[in-house]
């Protein structure tokens, strides 16, 4: 069975510094995202055992804490690519001109991802992504790892709405670190995302047109 391995980053620790620390890097990474490798790897563990003794009782609450472990995973390791030392600015080419199209302008782009992150309740994530039926950029929240989540929609770029992303330096005032994390965005690879998540459009369309 494949298991799941915690990325490395491309990047030091502290290399994000003096927006998000050395030490929340060190914690987030190592930590909190191991976790979530290392409670997916068990989870799928626990249900091959629930296959090989044909014991199905409990593999609802194993899927459900699964989908919670690896969407985690997922979700980080698309964070950390999504962060770059000496990034930020704003986005060239082709996704520019979509977020000028979708948003009006990259002002109310900035505001609309930032707001959203801000105004989740609990814990959770803002996301930029590419919605494959409808064509366009939306903004998400996603609860926890998981829910309210757009079936469909390719993820290009997350914000880390967890206090355990910001507490340690910016303590109860979340709003500075979505603003400091705008200096840190590598929009080469948010852009990359973009490119290939397009491509997928046409299949769903395709998947869609024979469905109907």
């Amino acid at each position: 069975m494949t298991h799941y391995v915690l990325p490395d980053l491309e990047y030091d620790y502290g290399a994000l510094e003096p927006h998000i620390s050395g030490r929340i890097m060190e914690l987030h990474h190592g930590k909190h995202h191991r976790a979530y490798v290392d409670g997916a790897n068990k989870l799928l563990d626990q249900l091959q055992e629930a296959r090989q003794k044909g014991a199905y009782d409990n593999v609802g609450t194993l899927a459900r804490a699964l989908a919670f472990n690896v969407s985690g995973h997922v979700l980080h390791s698309l964070f950390w690519r999504n962060l770059a030392p000496k990034a930020g600015g704003r986005p060239t080419g082709e996704l520019a001109q979509a977020i000028d199209k979708h948003f009006g302008n990259f002002d109310a782009f900035k505001q609309q991802l930032s707001k959203t992150a801000a105004t989740i309740m609990g814990s959770g994530w803002a996301a930029l992504m590419w919605d494959s039926f409808s064509a366009q950029l939306v903004i998400a929240q996603i609860h926890d790892h998981q829910s309210s989540t757009l079936e469909g929609a390719v993820p290009l770029l997350v914000l880390d709405a967890w206090e355990h992303a910001f507490y340690l330096q910016y303590q109860n005032e979340k709003t500075k670190f979505f603003e400091a994390v705008w200096n840190l965005w590598n929009w080469n690879d948010v852009a990359a995302r973009f490119a290939d998540a397009r491509h997928l459009s046409l299949h769903v369309k395709n998947v869609a047109e024979r469905a109907a």
